[in-house]
């Protein structure tokens, strides 16, 4: 089967949309991306550090709540229904809930070719690279370092300690060939 999507999922500063851009360059097709950040991004001031929406603890844990739910049904449901229409997609995400997350994905691109990739970083890299980007919590690089990968299956694996983002797209490019 055709790979229409590729989801990627990594803790927080792994380097997933850095990857996502390199694919889109490095692919000979069009691909478009999305990402569970510009998602946060678009949700109401309301639900943006509420019990209902998401919440950042000071100690970089996430936490998720019903209504958040609910919307990230829908934009999941909308990427796959991108994909069913004929859209190439990578996916940028981060599983806080582990393999209920990806089974999440797993039935909302039921019947697509789709690529699982795990994005791995060391989490002292994934820290720096936090305490460089100064737009997240404290600890949270850290702490999803190796949590979003618990429980979780992979069609392929990179690490991004190890290898530069174009060098991970190019891993990802040929997995696809």
């Amino acid at each position: 089967m055709t790979i229409q999507v590729i989801v990627l999922n990594g803790g927080s500063s792994s380097g997933k949309t850095t990857i996502a851009r390199s694919l889109q360059t490095v692919l000979p097709d069009p691909w478009l991306f999305f990402s569970v950040d510009t998602m946060v991004e678009a949700l109401p001031p309301a639900l943006r550090d509420s019990d209902a929406g998401v919440s950042f603890a000071p100690d970089g844990s996430v936490v998720v709540g019903p209504e958040f739910k609910i919307i990230d049904g829908a934009w999941t449901a909308g990427i796959a229904a991108m994909a069913r229409a004929g859209a190439r997609v990578v996916v940028d995400d981060v599983f806080i809930g582990g393999p209920d997350s990806q089974e999440r994905w797993r039935q909302a691109l039921a019947g697509l070719g789709v690529l699982f990739v795990g994005v791995r970083c060391d989490p002292a890299v994934a820290a720096a690279r936090e305490a460089a980007r100064g737009d997240r919590p404290a600890g949270m690089a850290a702490s999803q370092a190796t949590t979003v990968h618990e429980g979780v299956s992979y069609d392929l694996e990179i690490d991004t300690s190890l290898m530069d983002p174009l060098d991970c797209a190019r891993a990802v490019a040929a997995h696809l060939a």
